[in-house]
Parts: C-alpha cells; structure tokens; sequence
C-alpha cells in the first residue's frame, strides 16, 4: 500500500500514513525471516561471485553433529532446494575456507535486506527493538539466541553469518539485546545461562588485539590478510573499478595530510598495502563503512580509541553488573563497577575535549584526539556516562549536526555513505535518547519527528523503507552523492524499520 504524502513540513503524519507504515514493518518482519525452511534464499549471496548451476555452500560448526543437522535440513527442504546447497563442516582455521559460503544458524533470525540478506552484529538490535514493539517476542528472543550460538560456535558476534565475515565483529549491543527481552520475560533461569558466552563476547574486545594498553580503552581491529572478499565482488561501479580501484585513484590524486599515507599505499608500485586491508577490514567491524572519521576510508581506524566501541563496552560493563544482581551473583558485582569506572574516567580523560564540548576519537599513535564532528559525540549521553556539564556542552552542538530530516552522520561532506549530507536510523535513537535521558526533551522530540516524517514521506513515494536517508535534502535518492564503497539505498529495512517503531513510541508516551 502507497500513501502519498507530501513534502517534509511541521505537520506530523496522519494517523492513516502511519499506520501503513505500521502494516508494510509488520509484513516486512516476515519477509526479512531466514529460517531452515528459507535456507536456499539464506545461502545466497549477491555480494560474491557464484558460477550458474554450482551449489551455494553453507558451512556447519565442527562442534555440531554434521549428521542429524543434515537430516534435519534434508526434511525441511525440498528434494530440488536441497540440490541446490552444499553442506561443508567448517575448517578449524579461516585461511584454510577456499570457498565462501553460509554460516548455519540452527533457528530463524531477521536479515537487514536487500545486499545484506545474512544475520548482522548490530543490525540485529536494532531489528529486535522493533520485533519487540510489535510483540514479535519469539522472534526477538531467537535472535538474541542466534548470536549466542554465534559465541559458542563461531568464537563472537560476527560482523554477519558468512565465512568471509569470520575474522570481524560489529559494535557490541548484545547485553542490551538480552536485558530487552528480559524485561518482557522475567526468565532468570535463562538469564543466568547467557552469562558465560555474554562474559566471552566481553573479553573479545577487552585483551589484546582490541585493547591498547597504553590507554586501557579498546579499538577495532579485524583479522585477515588482503582485500574484503565482498568488496571485491560488488562494490564496483559503471565503469567496472572496484571500492580499493577508487581508493587507490584518489591516494594518486590527492595530498593526506590526515594520516602517513605511506602506511597504506605504495606509489611507486600504486598498490595498497597489507596494513590498509587490515584498517579497511576493520572500518568495517566498526559498522561505519565507510567514513572519512578516521581519515580518507578510515583505514588509520586501527590506531583509534573511537568513542562508540568504548562506550558501547562501558554499557556492556554496566549490563553485566545488572545481570549480576538479578541473578543474585552479589560477589561479582564489584568487579564490573571497578571496570565500569575505569573505563568512565579514560573516556573522560582521552575522548572528552573541553573546548568543542564534543567527545572525540583518540589516536594513540599520535597521543591527539581528531576533532572530526561525528553523531557518535551523542552516545555517552545514550550510556548515561556524560555530567551534567558535559552533556550541556554537547547539546550546544547540536545546531551543526541538525538537518531537515533528523540528524546529520557528521557534519563533513566527503562523498561515504557515513557522513553528511546522510543520516542512519541507529544515530537517531541514540541521540534522541541520550537527549530525553538528559532531560532534553523538545530537542529529543524535534529529531524524532524530523526523522519519523522523513521515513513516512518516502515511504509515500516509494512503498518502501531504506536504510539511509539524505536528511539536508530529505529524500532516499542517494546513490550520486556517494562515490565510495557501494552507493545502493538497500529496501528493507531492518534496523530502519525498528528505530520508527522505536521513537514513534516514545513519542506516543
């Protein structure tokens, strides 16, 4: 159903537009599905190379009973489906995987959509707050389960279920994730049996190579040697030159003072370096891919302590201490509120900058912070870690980053689809809820309606929800501003479709 609606004004959408929208998120929860019985369309993917007529390949844990899994999905496939995949036991070492295939998940889970038709790190809580809002309790609790099998079988929350995905995580939501669901189900028993993969997935970003010592603060930081595969195979543009073609075409062209580029590129050979994959690779774990927040495609991202990861670790700190004391651990509590803290007071002392009144990302190499204006200035108001005084001087910023549509990704315009003129459904809500936590309320409010009419007036246009938006010009048409990486607006779309239901409930309340 398609709705028109008219252009972005001060008038908040009828209760008929929102409730089509309503319908297309609660149909769209459906489609978005992968379980056993959609495993042929899970295994697809458009984002690598596949020949006509080869099976697509899915891979089972070693931990599992290869066996029974295969009967299981022989049953619940067709004898046609079940031709069509291939069942492979996961090598013990990625280096070892010569072809790229699925990660068997053993219950359903909700995809983004469009390119992205695998199970995301941090998609995955946006999406879940919105199965939540729209009493889809056994779906959300079976993705809070899937990432959890994640742990156990795969070693973390991967960045998503597909072996070229393996040696990299996303920014970490899921004590969040869980906490969500218990509020609707009060299961202690449950609760307790999360915490030992929960205390797992801490530990990931916690030691080496994800801590820098020197700050005790973490940073991304993927494994892998060489190019993304999935890059490779589908960022590639009309004239047939991939995301690292243009890459290298712009170090040729252009003076970067933000970073040695000499670390990443060779000139004379013109050829990336090693250590440029392994910065690409982990731009990526960051889940903005890509931005100029770290320099030209972030690649120097390796030698930053960023502002989200550390305060995403702070709340995953705090909700372990809360899943503690729900479950009566009393002597464990100490020990998080001692972590919790320490981590609060390096925040404070190497992302904080007092002149900006903004939290910067800390590069250890150069013992500077990067005054880059980034939405994620917003966050530790999300956490609750910010002062009173702190949390003032942010929100005197947020002029600069306030747009017609909601709030701006940053506010520098360098052609990724993680900057300005763009804005992301998950930067919404966590500003709008660091704002409503600080008592912000008309400010809160304000974005959420910019945003929410934003979604409502393309949804009018096109009968579809996309995961990114130009909020300076309000409009989903976005694929001629954005020269790197992919430029598609995928259809869908997960965590979009949760952040409306989202603040359109807090507005409600």
């Amino acid at each position: 159903m398609i709705v028109k609606t008219s252009p972005t004004t001060d008038l908040f959408p009828t209760p008929e537009e929102i409730e089509a929208i309503r319908t297309y998120i609660k149909q769209t929860w459906k489609t978005l599905t992968r379980n056993h019985a959609h495993l042929l369309n899970a295994a697809r993917d458009s984002k690598i190379e596949h020949s006509p007529g080869s099976p697509w390949l899915i891979y089972i844990s070693p931990q599992e009973d290869f066996a029974k899994i295969k009967t299981t999905l022989r049953s619940a496939l067709s004898a046609e489906e079940f031709e069509q995949i291939e069942l492979r036991v996961l090598p013990a070492e990625v280096d070892m995987i010569q072809e790229h295939g699925l990660l068997y998940l053993p219950h359903e889970y909700v995809v983004p959509g469009g390119r992205f038709n695998e199970m995301y790190g941090w998609d995955s809580y946006f999406i879940q707050l919105g199965l939540l809002r729209d009493g889809e309790l056994t779906l959300a609790k079976s993705m809070v389960e899937q990432l959890i099998y994640e742990i156990e079988h795969y070693g973390t929350v991967l960045n998503a279920n597909r072996t070229y995905m393996l040696n990299r995580s996303q920014p970490p939501l899921l004590t969040q994730m869980i906490l969500n669901l218990f509020e609707s189900t009060q299961d202690r028993e449950w609760l307790a049996s999360v915490l030992p993969e929960v205390e797992s997935y801490y530990f990931y970003w916690t030691v080496p190579p994800h801590l820098n010592q020197a700050t005790g603060l973490s940073h991304y930081n993927a494994l892998g040697i060489g190019p993304a595969p999935e890059v490779v195979s589908s960022e590639v543009d009309e004239a047939g030159k991939t995301h690292y073609d243009r890459v290298r075409e712009y170090y040729r062209h252009f003076h970067i003072e933000d970073y040695d580029v000499n670390l990443y590129y060779d000139r004379e050979r013109d050829c990336l370096s090693d250590l440029f994959y392994q910065g690409d690779r982990s731009m990526r774990e960051s889940g903005f891919d890509p931005t100029n927040r770290f320099g030209p495609f972030s690649v120097d991202i390796i030698h930053y302590a960023p502002v989200c990861l550390n305060v995403l670790i702070y709340q995953m700190e705090k909700d372990i201490l809360r899943i503690n004391q729900i479950i009566g651990h009393q002597d464990s509590i100490g020990f998080w509120q001692h972590h919790a803290e320490k981590r609060h007071q390096a925040i404070d002392k190497f992302l904080w900058d007092e002149t900006a009144g903004m939290y910067f990302d800390y590069n250890f190499r150069t013992g500077e912070r990067r005054p880059y204006e980034f939405a994620t200035t917003f966050l530790p108001l999300w956490a609750g870690i910010a002062s009173e005084h702190q949390a003032k001087r942010v929100v005197e910023n947020l002029p600069d980053f306030e747009a017609p549509g909601g709030l701006l990704t940053s506010t520098h315009v360098s052609g990724n689809q993680w900057d300005a003129p763009f804005g992301w459904a998950p930067l919404q809500l966590f500003a709008v809820e660091g704002l409503h936590r600080y008592g912000y309320h008309q400010e809160a409010n304000r974005l959420a309606c910019k945003f929410i009419k934003l979604v409502v007036q393309e949804f009018g246009k096109s009968g579809t929800i996309v995961e990114k938006y130009d909020i300076e010009k309000c409009t989903a048409d976005v694929s001629d501003e954005i020269f790197f990486g992919y430029s598609s607006n995928e259809i869908g779309f997960g965590w979009t479709n949760g952040v409306f239901l989202e603040l359109l409930a807090r507005l409600e309340q």
